[in-house]
């Protein structure tokens, strides 16, 4: 991923269900947005009650604004059949935060490793055609405290410069909670930081 890229894909909401069938074996795909190992654990484990008689549930998930961390699963299948074709097409959608299964049942014929990587592709495919895709920035978090007196001159910048509040406390001792884009995170610091009695932290 580029450096200076403050942007990320991911899928809007989770897929519906997908059918690949290839020489009677039969491929169930599923997209879930997710954004922890435990969001992971609990689709697939909502899968295997769903599909309780599959002999596979293979899968791949990315997951971090920066596409940190990733993994592919080939659940039985032989190695790297099914997993990375998978993995490859959430590289293909440029997708993160996201986790894709292929619940495969056996049609009686063997379809080879071949047959399976592409077999398992086409499932992944298939699934994330049907995703809604969507743009996210990478934002910055920062908390703004300042006193009563300071008050207008902050928020004519946040207004000036389209700046997001989160949270606001805004008694005697003011505390703002701020999110800006990533790109812009050290412009919003230093305006903030030379603004007489104001003090900026980064969260």
């Amino acid at each position: 991923m580029e450096k200076n890229k403050d942007t990320y894909y991911t899928i809007a909401t989770n897929t519906q269900q997908t059918l690949h069938k290839d020489r009677g074996s039969k491929f169930y795909g599923y997209g879930f947005a997710v954004t922890t190992q435990q969001d992971i654990k609990n689709c697939i484990a909502q899968l295997k009650k769903q599909h309780h008689t599959a002999g596979h549930f293979c899968y791949a998930w990315q997951l971090g604004e920066r596409y940190e961390k990733y993994r592919a699963n080939d659940d039985g299948e032989p190695n790297n059949s099914a997993g990375m074709p998978i993995y490859g097409q959430l590289q293909a959608f440029k997708l993160t935060n996201t986790l894709v299964v292929s619940v495969r049942y056996f049609g009686g014929t063997k379809l080879g490793v071949g047959g399976l990587i592409q077999a398992y592709k086409t499932s992944a495919k298939l699934t994330l055609e049907t995703a809604i895709i969507q743009e996210k920035t990478i934002d910055v978090c920062f908390l703004l405290l300042f006193e009563y007196p300071q008050m207008s001159v902050v928020m004519r910048n946040i207004k000036d410069q389209k700046i997001k509040i989160l949270n606001q406390n805004l008694e005697h001792n003011c505390k703002l909670t701020i999110s800006v884009r990533k790109k812009e995170a050290d412009k919003i610091f230093t305006l903030f930081e030379n603004i007489y009695k104001v003090d900026i932290k980064k969260l």
